[in-house]
């Protein structure tokens, strides 16, 4: 049958489901990590149960006040961001969020950063003993914190180095999140690639400032920070599109995803799944609209299942 048959998908829904390495998915849409808090914060407004996965704040191992506030700055298009990982540390997580979050049927995803590869071991360690983890995706791309975040992202070898170091500490599927402050985001992606890791997320901020033309000072109290939002969404998908044809892996894709058509152009760039994020500031729902974007443009379509469209882009 063709795609166009109307036979094709008569009668029956889009399959959805996604697998990212060993992870399941029932459908590729998840949330960007720092953006979406540790879910609690949206249970609200959305049913977390819906959605394919969740991300959960930056983890680090101790507890982390952040960077000096102002922290956020609007842009045209986006926001700069400079919370410098703020977060309880791991021991909460494991005995108050992860519990919490027990309750929702979704595969949880903990995004974990350290200053040293010896700290992502450590914490790869504690959370492969812990439940409620589904997997690991290792933030060595963080553009506004003074240690580690792009000093392990930005060198090929640096990041296979912590790519191997979480490998060696946890079975759990193992998804690192690229930079695209570097000069080949897909030769970082080969090197992490052979280090190990089941799938990478991409692509993290992009480093900018602001300045405040009647202090004459920078907006931002830690200077600069990470630019997220629609502004940065063609820069995405271009690195989507480069990784996808040099690494053999699935990529969770991100940028200024808002709506279903943003998501798409990801999928049809390489990526398996998406992740919303500055989004769910405007729009507490917006991850949940974008995954019914997606079905019904399967359904018009008579496309049968999600996996159809993953690089679709490049076959024709």
């Amino acid at each position: 049958m063709t795609e166009n048959d109307p036979g094709r998908t008569a009668g029956k829904k889009p399959d959805l489901s996604v697998n990212i390495g060993k992870l399941r998915m029932k459908n590729p849409v998840t949330t960007a990590s720092g953006t979406f808090g540790f879910g609690l914060e949206y249970a609200p407004y959305l049913d977390l149960n819906r959605l394919g996965a969740i991300v959960v704040k930056g983890t680090t191992l101790q507890p982390r006040p952040g960077n000096p506030t102002p922290r956020l700055v609007e842009t045209p298009a986006g926001i700069l961001n400079s919370i410098g990982l703020q977060n309880p540390g791991v021991d909460r997580l494991i005995g108050e969020y992860l519990p919490y979050l027990a309750q929702y049927d979704l595969p949880v995803i903990v995004n974990i950063a350290g200053d040293t590869v010896e700290d992502y071991a450590e914490l790869a360690g504690k959370l492969d003993r812990a439940e409620g983890v589904a997997a690991l995706e290792v933030n060595i791309s963080c553009p506004n914190v003074k240690k580690g975040g792009m000093q392990f992202g930005s060198d090929p070898y640096m990041a296979a180095e912590v790519t191997r170091a979480v490998r060696g500490n946890t079975d759990k599927p193992v998804i690192v999140k690229l930079s695209p402050n570097v000069t080949s985001i897909a030769g970082v992606a080969v090197e992490v690639a052979a280090a190990g890791a089941d799938a990478l997320s991409m692509i993290n901020t992009l480093l900018g400032m602001a300045i405040d033309i009647r202090r004459r000072r920078p907006l931002l109290g830690n200077v600069m920070g990470g630019l997220s939002g629609p502004a940065i969404r063609p820069v995405a998908v271009r690195a989507v599109w480069q990784v996808y044809r040099e690494v053999d892996l699935p990529i969770i894709g991100m940028g200024g995803i808002v709506t279903a058509e943003d998501a798409l152009e990801f999928i049809l760039a390489g990526a398996a799944a998406v992740a919303v994020g500055t989004a769910s500031f405007i729009n507490p729902r917006a991850a949940l609209e974008v995954l019914e974007g997606i079905e019904q443009y399967l359904v018009e379509h008579q496309i049968g299942e999600i996996g159809e469209l993953v690089g679709a882009a490049h076959r024709t």
